[in-house]
């Protein structure tokens, strides 16, 4: 049996319901491209600017801080 919200998602648990409707969502410091994050209850929630109804990605600490991480060192650049 699982115990964390972690555990249960790496297992195909629960996302958490989070409520986003006060979220304050914040941009690139240079302000390009179109994703927004936002901190709430110890998630990190992502979304498109330009279509904020779509449903906001949740991520746990630890997979922010990998997704990050792998950012950095290139791991999604398409070019």
């Amino acid at each position: 049996m699982t115990d964390s919200i972690t555990e249960q998602r790496l297992v195909g648990g629960p996302r958490p319901d989070l409520d986003l409707a006060q979220a304050e969502w914040q941009s690139s410091t240079q302000g390009v491209g179109g994703v927004e994050i936002a901190f709430v209850e110890g998630y990190i929630a992502m979304r498109n600017r330009r279509s904020p109804e779509i449903p906001a990605l949740i991520f746990t600490p630890a997979e922010w801080r990998a997704f990050v991480l792998d950012a950095r060192e290139g791991e999604f650049d398409l070019t």
